[in-house]
C-alpha cells in the first residue's frame, strides 16, 4: 500500500543514489571482513539486509560470485565486475573492494551535489505550472463566471483545450530539462579502476584491457586511460596509482559539471516558463475573466 506508493514517487535519481550508496556500504562491508580472514562465502553469508542478502543466498545455492551481484541491479554489475577482475587477476580481493568502494562513495556524493543544486529550480518550475489554475481560481473567488465560460462557451472550452496543452508542453518540457542535469548512470572512474585493479594482480596491460571488457561493459569507459598508461610507460613508474589518480580526477570533474549544469537549470526553466506556462496563464486565468466581463457587459466579439 503507502510503501509501493512511496517506492513509486521516488525519482529515478533518488532510486539511484540509495542503490549506490547500498553497494558502497556492502562493498566496504565485505573488504573488512575479508581483510579479516572470512573467506568470501562465508563473509556474503554474514550481510543479512536487502539485496546483499539475496545475493548471500544465489552464492550459497552455488551460484558463482559474480553472476550473484550482477543480477541485484546496474551499479551492483559494477560491482560483480570488480570482483571478477580481481579475482581473475588474483589481486587483493580486500583491497580491490575498499577502492571500488571508495569510488561509488564519491559517486553517490556527486549525485548529492547536484540534487541539492537541483532542488530549488526544479521546485519553482513546479510552482509556477500551477500558475494558470490559480488564475482560473482567483476569478471564481472575484465573483466572475469563469468556470461556465470554460466549461460551456465555444471561447472558453477552446481557451481551456489551447492552456492544457501549453501546461502539458510545459510539463514534458521541465521535465526533460531537469533529467538532462542528472548525473549520467554510469560511474565516473569506474574503467580507470577495474584497470588498476587489474593491474595490481600482476597482469599485463594488454591482458588487463581484456579482462576489463570482459567484466562488464557497466562499468564504465575507459577513456583517459591511453594518457595514463603512456605516462606509466614513459617515465617507467607503476601504472596502478597513476590509474586510480585518474580515477579519481574523473569523478572530481563528474561533480564539478554537475553542479554547473545545475546551476545553469534554473535559466534555462525560463524557457518553458516564457514559452508556455505564462501563456497558459493568460489563456486560462485571463481570457475566460475577460469573457465573463464582456458577456456581462453585453458586448460580444469573436
Amino acid at each position: 500500500g503507502h510503501a509501493v506508493a512511496r517506492v513509486k514517487r521516488r525519482s529515478a535519481l533518488q532510486r539511484l543514489r540509495e542503490e549506490r550508496a547500498d553497494v558502497a556500504g556492502t562493498a566496504q562491508r565485505l573488504a573488512v571482513l575479508l581483510q579479516a580472514g572470512v573467506a568470501p562465502t562465508a563473509a556474503w553469508a554474514q550481510l543479512d539486509q536487502g539485496s546483499a542478502k539475496a545475493i548471500a543466498d544465489r552464492i550459497r545455492a552455488g551460484q558463482p560470485a559474480p553472476e550473484a551481484i550482477a543480477t541485484a541491479g546496474e551499479s551492483w554489475r559494477e560491482l560483480a565486475a570488480a570482483w571478477r577482475v580481481a579475482v581473475a587477476v588474483g589481486a587483493p580481493l580486500a583491497d580491490a573492494l575498499r577502492s571500488f568502494a571508495s569510488g561509488m562513495r564519491d559517486a553517490v556524493d556527486t549525485i548529492d551535489d547536484v540534487a541539492v543544486a537541483l532542488a530549488e529550480p526544479a521546485g519553482t518550475a513546479r510552482l509556477m505550472l500551477w500558475l494558470p489554475a490559480a488564475g482560473v481560481l482567483l476569478g471564481v473567488a472575484l465573483g466572475f463566471d469563469t468556470a461556465r465560460i470554460l466549461l460551456t462557451d465555444p471561447r472558453g472550452i477552446a481557451c481551456l483545450v489551447v492552456g492544457l496543452g501549453l501546461i502539458g508542453g510545459a510539463h514534458l518540457w521541465t521535465r526533460a530539462l531537469v533529467r538532462r542535469a542528472n548525473p549520467p548512470a554510469a560511474v565516473p572512474g569506474a574503467g580507470a579502476e577495474l584497470l588498476a585493479i587489474a593491474l595490481s594482480g600482476g597482469s599485463s596491460i594488454d591482458n588487463a584491457r581484456g579482462l576489463v571488457a570482459d567484466a562488464g561493459a557497466a562499468a564504465g569507459s575507459l577513456e583517459g586511460t591511453d594518457a595514463v598508461l603512456e605516462l606509466s610507460r614513459r617515465v617507467g613508474v607503476p601504472a596502478v596509482e597513476l590509474l586510480r589518480a585518474e580515477a579519481a580526477e574523473q569523478r572530481r570533474r563528474a561533480r564539478t559539471d554537475g553542479r554547473s549544469t545545475a546551476a545553469r537549470l534554473g535559466t534555462r526553466l525560463v524557457i518553458p516558463l516564457g514559452v508556455c506556462t505564462l501563456p497558459a496563464f493568460l489563456i486560462l486565468g485571463v481570457a475566460p475573466l475577460l469573457l465573463s466581463i464582456l458577456d456581462s457587459t453585453g458586448v460580444s466579439f469573436l
